[in-house]
């Protein structure tokens, strides 16, 4: 029996052909020389690349080993005091207090609360606490691992015009969308904003550590520690490209994942005592009794199926689903179903 992986948020669909064909055509070079990007004026391929994609200057596109090298760098940079502050949200990925510890500087949390068909974040109780707290640096994730929700437009422009005295970090890893425009015209109107990305989400490259980030015309001093004199990973790079030169695939993988996560909702919410919730992202969360937690990992691993179970302080009754294939995902709503139907 072979398993399914569904609990690390990776791509089950895998990378494009064209990524496959780019490693093949890898020749010697690629590892023994240098980029000689800089000889045309630029950084890298790829940061011009994205550059042209966002339109921006390419010096303000840095790259990074996935976006949380990218994220280390912000707080590193940005938190030089044991006093500075970093505000993160309080259901959110654990690495981002674990950075702040890095530096011994302090993480204060914000709320996103629970909605009734998704978490979303409580923008008033945010501001109060950053009026209070006054944070150096502020992590906003959009969407938000775990609990899958963004914030709107409106409702980041809102916090941002009120935000000018911080560094703001818009974490998009889970980002599913083929739109750059909105990104672009954020950080021209906010210099204090950084979005940062990945290939390892949509694009199925977790394991060749990709992530960049755009960056507000202020943030000079991150402009100049990422920069790398020698260049970036040539081979990286040439199958990141040949990733951004295949949007119909990946098109398709995002109109399959959004149909998916919509029949997790649906099916899941047909059970008694089991509350999914609406997601952006490549996973969904799902609320159950806590004390079913430990006899539903046993039958699902019984029948090879492996999700995160959280066992996390504010999130310790959830299951963490990745989107997999169809197929998968149509196993994983046809197990979980028939384990409620035993009880």
């Amino acid at each position: 029996m072979k398993n399914i992986y569904l609990d690390r948020n990776e791509n089950n669909y895998g990378p494009s052909p064209k990524c496959l064909e780019a490693v093949k055509s890898v020749t010697p070079d690629l590892f023994n020389i240098y980029s000689s990007a800089y000889k045309n004026g630029y950084k890298s391929d790829l940061s011009k690349r994205l550059s042209d994609d966002f339109n921006i200057s390419e010096d303000r596109v840095l790259l990074g080993y996935g976006a949380e090298d990218l994220l280390k760098q912000v707080v590193q940079i940005y938190l030089e005091e044991k006093t500075d502050k970093l505000l993160v949200p309080d259901h959110s990925w654990w690495y981002y207090k674990e950075i702040a510890n890095e530096t011994n500087s302090i993480s204060i949390e914000y709320p996103i609360v629970e909605g009734e068909e998704s978490y979303e974040y409580d923008i008033d109780k945010l501001l109060e606490i950053y009026n209070t707290e006054k944070p150096k640096v502020v992590f906003i994730a959009s969407p938000n691992n775990p609990t899958g929700n963004s914030i709107s437009d409106n409702q980041l422009e809102f916090i941002l015009d009120r935000m000018s005295e911080s560094v703001v970090v818009l974490d998009e890893a889970y980002w599913f969308s083929s739109n750059n425009a909105k990104a672009t015209e954020l950080v021209n109107k906010y210099s204090n904003l950084i979005i940062i990305r990945t290939f390892s989400k949509l694009y199925a490259l977790a394991g060749i550590r990709i992530g960049y980030a755009i960056i507000g015309e202020q943030l000079k001093q991150i402009k100049k520690i990422s920069n790398r004199y020698l260049g970036y990973n040539r081979i990286s790079e040439k199958i990141a490209l040949a990733a951004m030169d295949s949007p119909d695939y990946y098109n398709d993988i995002a109109t399959k994942m959004k149909s998916d996560r919509d029949l997790y909702f649906t099916e899941l919410n047909k059970i008694k005592n089991v509350k999914a919730f609406k997601s952006d992202a490549n996973f969904v969360l799902v609320k159950i009794q806590k004390e079913l937690m430990s006899p539903l990992k046993e039958f699902l691993v019984a029948k090879g199926i492996v999700i995160k179970f959280m066992a996390e302080e504010i999130v310790n009754s959830h299951l963490r689903i990745t989107i997999g294939t169809q197929e998968q995902n149509r196993e994983v709503i046809d197990a979980i179903t028939d384990f409620y139907k035993q009880l």
